[in-house]
């Protein structure tokens, strides 16, 4: 697969340059889906971004979200007629925009789409993630048909997190790169 067509999928705010997904951008050539508003993100918006990304690819793509990245992931798929051309998806901390203090600050988000993938996908949630406790981010797996690793105290698995190039992550993302597509 060509690096170009391993999608980027940021949260809110976007991934800054000390960010593993900002770094592999640059180690890996991973192309980044740009939204239109990175700080006031509407739902229609980055789906609509996220669903020509797709149909203008050359080939499959995987998907490689973090944060509100992951429940766009999830909207998309539920949605979209193209999400048979997406062969995997690496799910980063979540963010729960059900939660009260997050629906306030991230409007029109919810519900969440709790739908089965149609796709293979692997989410990895962190017990001590700000924004999405284990158990919900275990729950989203769940309903989504993602295999879940309990990442351990890693806060929201972004720069604070001090993962650098996050290379774990990685090996990650190139498992679900060397799966076989399903007949």
């Amino acid at each position: 697969m060509k690096p170009s067509n391993v999608l980027l999928l940021p949260g809110w705010q976007n991934s800054g340059p000390g960010h593993w997904q900002s770094l592999w951008e640059s180690r890996h050539g991973y192309h980044r889906v740009e939204q239109h508003d990175w700080m006031r993100p509407l739902r229609g918006d980055w789906s609509a971004r996220l669903e020509e990304t797709v149909v203008d690819a050359d080939g499959p793509v995987v998907l490689v979200a973090h944060s509100l990245g992951c429940i766009l992931t999830a909207w998309w798929a539920a949605h979209s007629t193209n999400a048979h051309r997406v062969r995997g998806a690496l799910l980063v901390a979540p963010g729960d925009v059900e939660r009260p203090d997050l629906a306030a600050q991230i409007h029109g988000w919810t519900p969440i789409a709790r739908e089965p993938l149609p796709f293979p996908a692997l989410l990895v949630g962190s017990r001590s993630d700000p924004y999405c406790s284990l158990e919900r981010a275990q729950g989203l797996a769940q309903a989504w048909g993602a295999r879940f690793v309990d990442y351990g105290e890693r806060g929201h698995i972004n720069a604070e997190s001090g993962l650098a190039h996050w290379d774990e992550g990685h090996g990650w993302l190139q498992s679900l790169l060397q799966a076989q597509p399903v007949a």
